[in-house]
C-alpha cells in the first residue's frame, strides 16, 4: 500500500524510504516521539515507564512500559529495523516479569518517570483517574498483560509466532511503522496488522465481556467490613469521614496542607481537597453534600475522600488511635 498527495485532481506516490536512511535513531527519535505520543501506536493508554528495568539483569529493558484503560500493564517494544528480529520473544520474557507488578510498584515507577520527564502530576491519583479505579478495587489492577510490537515491518517467522501467541490466548499486536518523504519531511504510516482492524473490534468486545463477567464473580469477594465507632456502626468510606473529622477537630490543623502532612505517610494518598478545587468529573469520589464538608480554622473548606479500600481504612484506624479515637471492627 502506498501514501499519495492529492493536488489539482491528480495523484502523486509519496516515496518510501527507511528511519536508518533519515538518520532516525530507534531510542533517541522513535522512542522519544512515541511516548508522547504514544496513541498512534498503542490507543487508550498511559505511559508509566521508559526504558524500564527493575531486575538483576539490567541489559534487559522495556522500551516503553503503559496501562491501558481497562487496567492492564502493557510492554511496547519498538525497532526502527525491517524485520523486528525476536521482538516477540523479549516481549514475551518482560511480560512474564512484570505479571506480578502490584499498583502501588506501578505508581512508585510512574512517580520516578514524572519526575524525569518534570510534571508535577500526582502519580498514583493519575492512575486511578486514567483507569477509573477506587481505592476498593485495587485488585483489579494488572490482571492482564499486553503486548504491542511496533516496527518498521515483520518478519514471517515473527508473524506466524505473533498469529499462533493470540490463538493461545496472548494478547499481542503488530505495528508497522512505515516512513514516506514528502517535502523534506518524514511521515510515518502506523498500521496494525496483527490483529486486522476489524478482528481487534470484535475480540475487544470480547475481552470486556470476559472481564465484565469476572467482575460480576468476583462481587461476592469484595470486601464489606463494618466497624463500630461512638455507638454507631459504619463502613469503610462513612467510618473514614467520622474519623478524619474528628481527628481534625481534635487535633485542630491550620491548613489543608498540615491535614495532607499529618496523614500522607500513613493512609499514602491525598484524603482531602479544597471543596472549591474538586474537579467536576471526579466529585464522586468525594464526600462532596454541604453536611460532610469540613470548616477549619484557616477558613479553608474541604471535602473527604471517599475512596477507602481495608489496608488503607486499617492505617487510618491505626493512626487515629494514637489521638484516642478508638474503632472496633464489627465483621
Amino acid at each position: 500500500m502506498s501514501l499519495y498527495n492529492i493536488s489539482n485532481k491528480h495523484l502523486t506516490a509519496l516515496s518510501p524510504t527507511s528511519f536508518s536512511a533519515e538518520g532516525l535513531q530507534e531510542r533517541q527519535d522513535l522512542q522519544e516521539a512515541l511516548k508522547r505520543c504514544i496513541d498512534a501506536i498503542a490507543p487508550d493508554c498511559l505511559v508509566i515507564s521508559e526504558e524500564f528495568s527493575d531486575w538483576e539483569d539490567s541489559r534487559r529493558r522495556i522500551d516503553l512500559l503503559a496501562i491501558d484503560k481497562n487496567a492492564n500493564l502493557v510492554v511496547i517494544e519498538l525497532k526502527r529495523d525491517e524485520v523486528g528480529a525476536h521482538m516477540e520473544l523479549q516481549a514475551l520474557r518482560y511480560a512474564a516479569m512484570i505479571s506480578t507488578m502490584t499498583f502501588d510498584k506501578a505508581c512508585e515507577y510512574f512517580a520516578q518517570y514524572l519526575q524525569k520527564e518534570g510534571s508535577e502530576l500526582n502519580a498514583r491519583e493519575t492512575i486511578l483517574d486514567f483507569v477509573d479505579l477506587d481505592e476498593s478495587s485495587l485488585d483489579d489492577f494488572g490482571n492482564d498483560v499486553r503486548i504491542v510490537l511496533a516496527s518498521a515491518d515483520f518478519g514471517k517467522e515473527l508473524t506466524t509466532s505473533v498469529l499462533w501467541l493470540r490463538d493461545k490466548g496472548i494478547d499481542i499486536s503488530c505495528v508497522r511503522l512505515t516512513p514516506y518523504k514528502y517535502k523534506g519531511d518524514v511521515l510515518i504510516d502506523a498500521s496494525q496488522i496483527i490483529p486486522v482492524p476489524e478482528a481487534e473490534e470484535y475480540q475487544v468486545k470480547f475481552r470486556e465481556k470476559r472481564a465484565e463477567q469476572r467482575s460480576s464473580s468476583q462481587k461476592s469477594e469484595k470486601d464489606y467490613s463494618e466497624y463500630s465507632y461512638k455507638g454507631q456502626t459504619y463502613n469503610k468510606r462513612h467510618l473514614a469521614l467520622a474519623l478524619v473529622t474528628d481527628w481534625i477537630e481534635k487535633n485542630q490543623p491550620t491548613s489543608l496542607e498540615r491535614v495532607l502532612v499529618s496523614f500522607n505517610d500513613t493512609v499514602r494518598r491525598r484524603i482531602a481537597i479544597l471543596a472549591e478545587d474538586i474537579p467536576q468529573g471526579r466529585i464522586r469520589r468525594f464526600h462532596s453534600d454541604e453536611d460532610s464538608l469540613i470548616t477549619l480554622s484557616s477558613g479553608e473548606i474541604i471535602a473527604i475522600s471517599n475512596q477507602w479500600g481495608l489496608e488503607n481504612t486499617t492505617r487510618l484506624i491505626e493512626f487515629v488511635g494514637k489521638s484516642g479515637l478508638i474503632v472496633e471492627k464489627v465483621n
